[in-house]
């Protein structure tokens, strides 16, 4: 069974001194009956209490406060991971009686959380595109993987050209984005069929074989079918989510599994670095401080004269 050990950093510079800083952490990584949590540890600057509770969707979030003048906050969230074996997929095979529970009343009341498509211009030109997968009579799982590969042989993997903020008719325009922008439409097309569906942001461990995000925050989508429970679907890699997707948060879609956010007074300008590190074994402080950052956001000056001014941020963290 495979282990990781996995360090998240997430380092905020600012260009002056900022207070009251107040955020929110979703960095506690999931365990269920495919991951289990062997070990798991947060330092932050300062060493704030972190008072946690559990989301809406099952999330362990933590909240904390740094009151006094700071001009930079470190987030080091490090775990050991075990995957656990899957089993055997096994499937029924009336497709037409699955489809049917699936459309029924009683799913579409318990899941009504995963099944609002947003509203997107795009609707029409999607349905078309898609119109010969949805027009198949096959079971819904491989109606979704053909959803899966329909997004990667048409859309480019292409890093810089989106944002968290991305919608779905953008996505649509450019062709082009990282793994959350394919989650999301992944995610419209399912729910526009009628199939419930959330966002899963986490890991893709290295492994023999290389995948696109590899190494680094990675996201996904999960669809609910009556034979399969959840059952995860990436379609940056055309495959179903298995031992190397490290899951850390659930939700509707990225905004409900935002690694870090929160508002702060003081200086506008920061700057974000965030450092993603998977090993065998657990990590020496020299290896820690000796990374380079896998991804970068932003800039900073120096202030020459401080800012008073309340600033609202959220982390514009893109899944690599």
């Amino acid at each position: 069974m495979p282990h990781f050990h996995i360090l998240h950093r997430t380092h905020y510079i600012y260009s002056g001194q900022v207070i009251d800083s107040i955020n929110q952490i979703k960095l506690y990584p999931l365990q269920d009956d495919f991951q289990k949590v062997n070990h798991h540890q947060l330092r932050i600057s300062q060493q704030p209490i972190v008072h946690t509770t559990i989301d809406y969707f099952g999330n362990t979030t933590g909240f904390f406060t740094l009151l006094t003048p700071h001009s930079e906050l470190m987030i080091d969230n490090r775990m050991e991971i075990e995957m656990l074996p899957a089993g055997k997929l096994t499937l029924r095979d009336s497709v037409a009686e699955i489809w049917k529970e699936v459309a029924s009343e009683v799913i579409q009341l318990r899941y009504h959380d995963f099944l609002k498509a947003e509203q997107a211009n795009c609707r029409a030109e999607v349905q078309t595109a898609i119109h010969d997968i949805l027009g198949k009579v096959q079971h819904p799982l491989f109606t979704i993987q053909d959803l899966s590969n329909y997004i990667y042989e048409n859309f480019t993997y292409r890093k810089g050209v989106t944002t968290i903020e991305t919608s779905v008719d953008e996505l649509w325009q450019l062709r082009a984005g990282v793994c959350q922008d394919f989650a999301h439409l992944l995610l419209y097309m399912l729910r526009l069929m009628g199939v419930p569906a959330r966002y899963i942001s986490g890991y893709i461990c290295p492994g023999d074989s290389e995948w696109r995000g590899e190494g680094a925050t990675h996201a996904w989508a999960e669809a609910w079918l009556p034979d399969t429970g959840w059952i995860g679907i990436d379609p940056t890699n055309k495959c179903l989510a298995g031992e190397r997707h490290v899951k850390l948060a659930l939700g509707r879609n990225f905004s409900d599994c935002t690694p870090v956010k929160g508002t702060y007074k003081g200086a506008v300008e920061h700057k974000l670095e965030v450092t993603v590190k998977f090993g065998e074994t657990a990590f020496t402080e020299v290896q820690i401080d000796n990374q380079v950052p896998t991804f970068v956001s932003g800039q900073v000056t120096v202030d020459v004269v401080p800012r008073n001014s309340y600033t609202a941020y959220m982390q514009m963290q893109q899944q690599q």
